[in-house]
This record gives structure tokens, sequence and C-alpha cells, in this order.
């Protein structure tokens, strides 16, 4: 006996769920004309819009931007002296493909594609802000994580405009390109051109100084010229190691074997400077003191000009072979089909999206006629709506 009695009460709760189920399936089949009417008019509707919607059509360019390469500099660096290893340290550019979507995007080249297709009117855009986010979402790059390739999208009601815009895109980039020092090597020359033109003029001006000192035979037999210049040469190549290893320190530990080996060469460079610097005080006391500082001066500047001419001139060969030659692999063509709107996508989803919120709506509208029902329910229902006008007020 109290085992049914203990069974009675979960029977009811059974009976109970499978009344609410059985209520919920009422109430879906008493709205079921307003869940198929609704939502398949609604499909009708975005199918109609879809139809009246002008076509958008999207061309596709794919480029083939210049690949990083080690430069003719960096290879031959032990040859040409200290001053070859800030070559790595210049630049540091991490992917090319992210440069150039970047350049792509920059507004010189967004007014340039502005200004060649009149975009202002044919966008409708008042200031040049405007037309320059409309081409913005009307263009799309992405780059290729395995084959490295640049993929320009442009969306346009006109399919030869598409077309036209996307090839345009590449040649507006490249004229952006070829003005400016993308590639390691045309940032190198850029540096070593303005620290060419410093060592110039640093190298004519003692050179001035030079000619105007006075200097007797017996004070060139006592110190030759020879000497001097191995002191020139010393304090150049110093100079030039030290900016080396501040280069290396930008993206190089203490603890880097190759920056290691470059502090032993200094200290060595220092060693040999001050041999040379202590014979040469032992020999040339007296009246040509300061001829031979003026001279020494002259030679140092000579020698580093030398090194950022060598330097220089690598740039130039590097830019020169490397170049910034875009290569586009597929240029974009007038597309046969349109992109969007797709019609049947849009009816499709409209009508699913509809049909929810409607099985939603009779969910909740059913919930508060129940609740409506009950006195405790109605209560808070009553409170609720007097806070809501409250709140309006």
């Amino acid at each position: 006996m109290e085992d049914a009695k203990s069974l009675a009460p979960q029977a009811m709760n059974q009976d109970d769920d499978e009344i609410s189920l059985l209520d919920l399936a009422l109430v879906l089949a008493e709205n079921l004309r307003l869940l198929i009417v609704v939502p398949l008019a609604a499909g009708l509707i975005a199918l109609g819009i879809g139809y009246l919607t002008p076509p958008t059509y999207t061309a596709v360019v794919r480029i083939l931007p210049p690949p990083q390469q080690q430069s003719t500099s960096a290879a031959l660096a032990a040859q040409l002296g200290a001053l070859a290893g800030l070559a790595g340290g210049i630049a540091g550019i991490k992917s090319p493909a992210d440069l150039y979507m970047a350049l792509l995007k920059s507004r010189t080249v967004l007014d340039a594609m502005i200004e060649r297709f009149r975009l202002k009117e044919l966008y409708q855009a008042k200031f040049n802000e405007d037309a320059r986010r409309a081409l913005g979402g009307a263009m799309k790059a992405s780059s290729g994580a395995k084959d490295g390739l640049i993929t320009i999208e442009v969306d346009d009601h006109d399919p030869k405009r598409a077309a036209d815009i996307a090839n345009a895109f590449v040649e507006e980039l490249r004229k952006l390109t070829n003005t400016i020092a993308v590639t390691e090597a045309a940032q190198r020359r850029l540096f070593f051109e303005a620290q060419l033109k410093q060592s110039k003029d640093n190298l004519t001006k003692s050179e001035i100084v030079l000619r105007g000192s006075a200097v007797s035979e017996a004070t060139l037999k006592t110190v030759p010229q020879s000497t001097l210049e191995v002191i020139a040469r010393l304090r150049a190549q110093i100079t030039a190691q030290e900016i080396k290893l501040a280069s290396m320190r930008t993206y190089m530990t203490d603890s880097n074997a190759e920056l290691r080996v470059a502090l032993q060469e200094l200290g060595a460079l220092r060693n040999e400077l001050s041999k040379a610097e202590q014979s040469n005080t032992t020999k040339a006391g007296g009246e040509g003191a300061e001829y031979i500082a003026r001279f020494r001066d002259f030679k140092y500047h000579e020698t580093l000009f030398e090194l950022m001419a060598k330097q220089y001139e690598l740039a130039r060969l590097d830019e020169a072979r490397e170049g910034t030659v875009i290569q586009v692999v597929d240029p974009a063509q007038a597309p046969e089909r349109k992109s969007k709107p797709k019609k049947a996508q849009m009816a499709v989803l409209t009508t699913l999206a509809v049909f929810f919120l409607l099985v939603l709506t009779v969910f909740i509208r059913h919930a508060l006629r129940n609740a409506a029902n009950k006195p405790e329910s109605a209560e808070k229902l009553t409170r609720l709506r007097r806070m809501l006008r409250l709140r309006r007020a």
C-alpha cells in the first residue's frame, strides 16, 4: 500500500509533463496557419527584394609580392668592412604580403583610385573620407597562408568597372612602391645615402683645415704619413665596429656568439690603436703636433667615406637586383556571374528566421495567458505592467 502511495505522485508528474507537451503541440496546431503563411510570405518578400536589388559583381586579381631576399652586402660583410653588419638591423619587415596589403589600403592609393574613377560621384559621397570608406568596403585584400599570393577582390554593380578597379589597384600599388623604400635594400640605400653625404661634408671640412696648416719636412720625416694613415684607419674601423655592435644589439642578446666575436674584434682594434698612438706619440713631439692631428682627422673621415661609399653602392646594386617587381598571376576579368544578392539563400534564411520568431512569440503569448489565469501570476503581471508604465512616465 505504501509503495502504491509513493508511486502515485510520480505518475501524476508524468501526466503533467505529457499534458504540458500536449499543450505545446496544441498551441502550435492552433497557430499552424500563422506559422506557415507568415514565414512563407516573408520568404517571398525577401525573394522579391532580391530580384529588385541591383546585382553585385566581384572581380578578383591575384598578385605575387616580391619575396625578401638576402642582400649581397650581407653575404660579403666579412670582405667589405665592419659597417656591412649594419645591414641586418635597419629594416625588419615581418611579411611582405602584410606590408603590401597595408599599402593597398593606404590613403595615397585610395585617393588615387577615387580621383581616377570619380568614385565620389559614383558613391554619392560628399567628402573624400566617405568615398574612402565606401571604397574600402568594396575592396578586400587577403593573403594565402601557403602560397603567399595576395588576392584583391572588388565589388561593383558594373562587372567591367569592377575588373578595371581591381587591376588599377595593382597599378597604383606599383606607383607607390616605386616612390618609397619598401625593401630592405632600399631602406639601407637611403640610410647609407644620408651617411655618405654626412661623411663627404666632414671629409671636405677636414681637407680644408688640413690645407690651411703648415708643415716642415722634419715633421714629415719624424712621423711618416703611412703611420698616420694606419692610426686614422684604425679609428675609422673602431667607429664602424661600434655602429655594427649597436645595430646587432637591437636583435641579439649578449650571449649570442656572433655578438661576442664582434666585441672581441672591437677590443683587438682598440689595442692596435693604443699601440699605434703610443708609438706615434714618442716620435711626433714638437711643432708638427697640430698638423699630425689634422692629418689624422682627415684620414679618419676619408676612411669612413670609403666605407660608406662601398655600402651605398652595394645597397644600390641590391635594390636594383631585388626591385619591387609586383607580378600579376591572375589579372582581373569582368565576372560573368553576380556574387550577390543570393536570392534563394535570402528567401530560405528569411523564412526560417521568421518561423522561429513566430514560434517563440506564440509560446510567450501562451505562457502569459496561462499566467493571467492564475491569481498569483496575475498579480505579478499587474505589478510588472504598473512598474513599466511608471518607468515610461
